[in-house]
């Protein structure tokens, strides 16, 4: 009777001999171990090669940090900025401290600004003249330079995108905003308590191809579009001067949110009014060619 299961193949038995050892077997076996272990060098009387030490951590560290540097900068250039909200003027969206990341992506692919969105700026021109001037120290400077932390001396704004290049935007006194014979809904988004231009009413305006019309969430607390019209521009901003698209509130970690489109600047109709002008001028040169033709045809 079987009393242990054997492999489908049949392996000779290392059967001791006389004198107690192992048969040839055995021998053989151990013999070309003992041969494999030493051409692969992990013996000190090995043939091959001694292992290489792997380099200490410190020799290391400064190339980590030139790649860490080097990486940090491209992102900031190319990609996502951070950068600090200075003022009220955006709230309550935005907090005065806020930290918000930036899409630099975008625009290199030819996006451009759209209603509703809050976009950080280049100071057109004459916008931020009585701001205070800020000296930041060697470190702040370095870090502001790689993107690790907001920059403190460029003059740069937010604001939210209300109309763009073609939109006709106005507001006047005790009502809403208007683009393009839409009114906006802002309860969302404007500061509780205010109005939506009751401190400074605008318009008609038509916004020139290219630009952007803008203004704070806070409106009684924003020199925004509205207060820039003489102006080179009559207030708007040129799109070449839009830095990117501020997506998410990162800092501080119990203020983080993202910063979508408010629902208002996806109403239906909002573009009708760019849509309808040129057919409209279309239909208005068409009629005079079809009544001649009808009269030649008729004479």
């Amino acid at each position: 009777m079987a009393v242990g299961a054997r492999s489908g193949h049949e392996e000779p038995e290392d059967r001791p001999d006389r004198s107690g050892h192992a048969g040839s077997a055995g021998s053989a076996g151990s013999a070309g171990n003992a041969s494999h272990a030493g051409s692969d060098g992990d013996t000190p009387d090995g043939g091959g090669k001694a292992m290489k030490k792997p380099r200490s951590f410190w020799k290391e560290l400064p190339l980590l940090i030139v790649i860490a540097l080097v990486l940090a900068l491209l992102i900031k250039t190319f990609l996502v900025q951070a950068f600090s909200i200075p003022s009220d003027s955006m709230q309550n969206t935005l907090q005065r401290g806020d930290r918000v990341l930036v899409d630099k992506l975008t625009p290199w692919f030819g996006s451009e600004p759209e209603r509703g969105e809050v976009v950080v700026f280049h100071d057109p021109g004459g916008w931020l003249d009585d701001t205070q001037e800020v000296h930041p120290n060697v470190v702040q400077k370095f870090l502001s330079f790689i993107g690790l932390m907001p920059s403190a001396e460029e003059k740069d704004l937010i604001k939210r995108v209300i109309a763009i290049g073609g939109d006709t935007v106005e507001c006047r006194e005790n009502g809403p905003v208007v683009v393009n014979g839409k009114p906006l809904d802002e309860q969302s988004f404007i500061f509780p308590g205010n109005t939506a231009c009751n401190d400074e009413p605008f318009g008609p305006i038509k916004v020139p191809e290219g630009r952007i019309w803008v203004m704070g969430d806070h409106r009684q607390d924003s020199r925004d579009s509205r207060y820039h019209q003489e102006l080179p521009g009559n207030g708007t901003v040129s799109n070449d001067e839009v830095v990117g698209r501020a997506f998410v509130v990162a800092w501080p970690i119990s203020r983080w949110a993202t910063l979508p489109i408010p629902k208002t600047f996806d109403q239906p109709g909002l573009n009708a009014a760019m849509a309808v002008a040129p057919g409209a001028i279309g239909i208005a040169g068409a009629v005079p060619i079809v009544l001649w033709r009808r009269r030649v045809r008729l004479s």
